[in-house]
């Protein structure tokens, strides 16, 4: 029997198949079918920062509004519960899948002050996460902002995070930084147990019609795997701590790929979305019987194996790669 046992983040995963945030993740009647169909882990949706500041800004508002015009009458009106605002909610939802699932509870946050990260990230953790996710989702559009200062911001949110919570905690970045290995290298300096590779940036749309910029929700395709796959496999043998892939995991060979690059978990969203829970099956089997054709008995013993530290020629993952890719492509034969 093949061994998925894996280690993410210190946590003991029965699988390398995480189920990662999305709108599946957060609806408690999907936990069970996500935990039976083999997920080694769950991540909840995103607590966003501005979104819980902003509820209860507007239920403060519409409670208070008018209340000091009319205080006499105060007394005769019975006291109205007032909505669930705040982080609440989202607190609400780590302690009921901690008491559902029996496998480890990944809490995800995406703030927006230094504050609210630290704030966020300790309510979570004393909610019962096994751990924390920081969704680093920033799009820094101001000229006057170096990307050495949002590098130093990254490393000391990090590092405040850090000091404030035990359990483990990992760090979802996106891919354009120029030097993203040394980042990488600083973030796990500062305390991060892991690396999520990689957040997806959604563009916004243009309405030709209305002509609005409007938001769009485009599901990935498993091309967008290789990005991952190529820093998975360069940052191997760079850094200690985990590495999740995420960005593009649909089916059992997009996983298989990740896994031999290095990846420690594999996360899919848009797969399950598609296709549902029970699709973590499909890609289980898939892993299942690549490795035993291959006579491998744990996912430990092939995981790097692809890595870059482990090829016969590592320019692949460099820039020779780029042309060797420029030159590889053959047009079709006239019919």
């Amino acid at each position: 029997m093949t061994d998925l046992t894996t280690n993410y983040l210190g946590l003991s995963l029965r699988s390398p198949l995480v189920a990662s945030a999305s709108p599946l993740t957060g609806s408690p009647d999907m936990w069970q079918r996500i935990e039976a169909a083999g997920a080694g882990a769950i991540v909840l949706p995103s607590l966003f920062e501005e979104e819980i500041e902003n509820e209860a800004f507007a239920v403060s508002f519409a409670a208070e509004h008018g209340a000091d015009q009319f205080g006499e009458a105060l007394s005769f009106l019975p006291e109205l519960p007032l909505p669930e605002v705040g982080p609440a909610r989202h607190l609400g939802l780590v302690e009921k899948a901690r008491e559902v699932l029996t496998i480890p509870v990944i809490a995800s946050l995406n703030g927006t002050s230094p504050g609210g990260w630290v704030r966020y990230a300790k309510h979570l953790a004393d909610a019962g996460a096994h751990a924390i996710e920081l969704n680093l989702y920033d799009v820094v559009v101001d000229p006057t902002i170096s990307s050495s200062e949002v590098e130093r911001r990254y490393v000391e949110l990090v590092e405040e995070v850090r000091a404030e919570i035990s359990v483990p905690l990992a760090v979802k970045i996106s891919p354009w930084f120029t030097a993203l290995g040394n980042l990488a290298v600083q973030l796990q300096a500062a305390g991060a147990d892991g690396l999520v590779m990689f957040n997806r940036l959604y563009q916004p749309d243009i309405d030709l019609d209305s002509l609005t910029v409007v938001p769009k929700l485009q599901l990935s395709t498993s091309g967008e795997s290789r990005l991952p796959l190529h820093w998975i496999a360069n940052l191997r043998s760079a850094v200690q701590c985990s590495l999740a892939a995420s960005s593009g995991v649909h089916d059992g060979a997009d996983a298989m790929k990740l896994l031999l690059a290095g990846a420690d978990v594999v996360m899919t969203t848009s797969g399950l979305l598609r296709h549902g829970p029970e699709h973590l099956m499909v890609i289980e089997r898939f892993i299942r019987e690549w490795m035993v054709e291959r006579d491998y008995v744990s996912v430990d013993e092939l995981r790097g194996s692809v890595s870059r530290e482990n090829v016969p020629d590592p320019q692949v993952y460099e820039r020779s790669n780029y042309y060797q890719v420029l030159h590889s492509w053959v047009p079709d034969r006239p019919r």
